[in-house]
């Protein structure tokens, strides 16, 4: 990434650091700001870009690796992985945006049935 996007973390936000950035480089690579095969910043590089602790950067990395959207290998830093190939099983990417859909509906004091029925009627409106 050489003009890399900003990113930003606010700190008054109840949603926790290492979530917010991931939500912001799933949303780049979505819409192809982050193409296949860019590199991500080094952790420490990042981490003190956001002055966020290297541990919070390196969970967000970690949770982008096991979700297949980014991979990493030693010396070669984090890469975008590539697109996954049509007709491809969503079910993996399904079950991280559920559960971050989820955990944002607790953070906003939903209970369990409000959630489903949230769920339902989206369903319903397509």
């Amino acid at each position: 990434m050489t003009d890399r996007p900003a990113l930003t973390v606010v700190t008054d936000d109840p949603t926790p650091p290492y979530e917010q950035l991931r939500r912001q480089l799933v949303e780049l690579i979505r819409y192809g700001v982050l193409a296949p095969g860019d590199r991500l910043p080094p952790v420490r590089q990042l981490a003190a870009d956001l002055g966020l602790a290297a541990g919070t950067v390196a969970r967000t990395y970690r949770e982008l690796e096991s979700a297949g959207v980014v991979v990493s290998r030693r010396g070669g830093g984090t890469r975008v992985a590539a697109a996954p190939p049509a007709g491809s099983d969503p079910t993996g990417a399904l079950h991280d945006r559920a559960a971050t859909y989820v955990r944002e509906a607790r953070l906003l004091g939903a209970d369990d049935d409000q959630i489903v029925s949230a769920v339902a009627r989206a369903l319903d409106s397509r």
